[in-house]
C-alpha cells in the first residue's frame, strides 16, 4: 500500500473524528443553552430548577450516555426545537411593577421641525438608591440641533463600558439618550441574565445632571465625553431615529439582550445607515476602546495624541458637586478636546 493512499485513509478518519466531536460539542453547547433559557425564564420558580435539571439530564443521556442513538438525538433536537420556539415568544411587557427610575417612559411629538420629548427624566439623588423621581416636557427646535457628544461610562474593568449619547440644541440645552434594561422593583442587574431576556429595553431620556451626575457623583464611575464630528444632516437623522424608536417602545415592548440588544449596539443601529464609515470593528464588542477607534476615524479630537485626549475628557472632577445646577452640560463641557468642533 502506497504512503499516499495510507495518508488518505488517516486524513479520512481525522475529518471524520474531528466532525464528530465537532458536532457533539454543538449539540452540548445547544444544551447548555437551552437549560439556562429554562433556568432564567418566566415559569413559576419553583419548577425552573427542576425542569432545567431534567432537561440538563436528558440532554446529556441522548448525546453521550449509554443510550446514545440516532433516535435519542433526534429526540434531544425536538426537546430544543421546542424550548427554543417557547423562548423565542416569550411576549416582552410594559405591564410590570417598575422601578420608580424608569416606571415612566419618554415618547416624542414631531411636528415639522418642532419636537416636544414628553417625560424627560431629571432625578433629584441624594444617594444612588434614594431620589426623587422627576420628569419634565421640552420643546426643541431640530434647526438649532448642533452637536451630538459620546459618554463612555466605567465601573469596572476597562474593556467594557456604558454608552450614552447627548444631543446639544443651540440655546435650548441638551438632552441625553441612554439604552438600558427597565427594571422592576427588586430586580437588579446581571450580565448573565442579559442574554436571557430577563429585563425589557428601554430608552432612558434625561436631564444629563441625571444620567452623567448619578454616574460622577454617586455612583463613583469614570465618565469620559467626547464631542462626536459628524456632519448636522447626520446628527439630525440620528437624532429622529431615536424618537421614533422611543415612540415604538412606547407602543411595542422589546426584550434587551446583553450581546445585541444593548447599549452600544443601539447606538450602532441608529446610526449605521447613515454613516458611510460605519464598518464592523472588534472594539464596537469590546467596547472600552470605541473612544480609540473613533480617534483613528478622525470621529473625535485628533489635535492631541490619544493618550492625552482620554485623560483630558474625564469630566469627573468638573462634575463633582454640579448635579443640581442648570449648568451642568455647559461647565462640564468648558475646556474639553473639540467642543468647540463641529461639520
Amino acid at each position: 500500500m502506497s504512503e499516499q493512499v495510507i495518508l488518505d485513509k488517516y486524513m479520512k478518519r481525522w475529518f471524520k473524528g474531528f466532525g464528530k466531536v465537532f458536532i457533539r460539542f454543538c449539540l452540548l453547547t445547544m444544551a447548555g443553552w437551552a437549560t439556562l433559557a429554562i433556568l432564567f425564564s418566566n415559569l413559576p420558580g419553583f419548577l425552573r430548577p427542576w425542569i432545567a435539571g431534567i432537561f440538563a439530564i436528558g440532554s446529556l443521556v441522548a448525546l453521550i450516555g449509554r443510550y446514545n442513538s440516532r433516535r435519542a438525538r433526534l429526540g434531544f433536537l425536538a426537546a430544543f426545537a421546542t424550548v427554543l420556539i417557547w423562548w423565542l415568544f416569550m411576549p416582552p411587557s410594559n405591564n410590570r411593577n417598575w422601578q420608580p427610575d424608569v416606571a415612566l417612559l419618554p415618547w416624542a411629538d414631531i411636528q415639522g421641525t418642532r419636537v416636544t420629548i414628553h417625560n424627560i427624566r431629571n432625578c433629584d439623588y441624594r444617594s444612588e438608591t434614594d431620589y426623587t423621581v422627576r420628569h419634565y416636557d421640552r420643546t426643541f427646535d431640530l434647526a438649532k440641533l448642533k452637536s451630538i457628544d459620546l459618554s463612555l461610562v466605567y465601573w469596572g474593568s476597562p474593556y467594557i463600558a456604558h454608552t450614552m449619547l447627548s444631543f446639544g440644541f443651540e440655546g435650548e440645552g441638551v438632552v441625553c439618550f441612554s439604552v438600558e434594561t427597565r427594571k422592576e422593583v427588586g430586580e437588579a442587574y446581571s450580565n448573565f441574565k442579559g442574554f436571557f431576556r430577563q429585563y425589557e429595553l428601554t430608552y432612558v431620556v434625561a436631564d444629563e445632571r441625571d444620567l452623567i451626575g448619578l454616574r460622577t457623583n454617586y455612583r463613583g464611575e469614570q465618565v469620559y465625553l467626547y464631542r462626536l464630528h459628524e456632519s448636522a444632516d447626520l446628527v439630525r437623522r440620528v437624532f429622529l431615529d431615536y424618537l421614533r424608536e422611543i415612540n415604538s417602545l412606547k407602543d411595542r415592548p422589546e426584550w434587551y439582550n446583553a450581546l445585541t440588544a444593548n447599549c452600544m449596539n443601539s447606538i450602532r443601529i441608529h446610526t449605521a445607515p447613515y454613516n458611510p464609515d460605519a464598518r464592523l470593528d472588534w472594539r464596537l464588542i469590546v467596547n472600552g476602546f470605541i473612544d480609540e477607534m473613533l480617534y483613528e476615524r478622525k470621529a473625535i479630537d485628533t489635535s492631541l495624541p490619544f493618550t492625552e485626549l482620554k485623560k483630558r475628557s474625564l469630566i469627573n472632577e468638573r462634575a463633582k458637586g454640579l448635579d443640581k445646577s442648570p449648568d451642568f452640560s455647559q461647565r462640564t463641557r468648558v475646556g474639553l478636546p473639540g467642543m468647540e468642533l463641529n461639520r
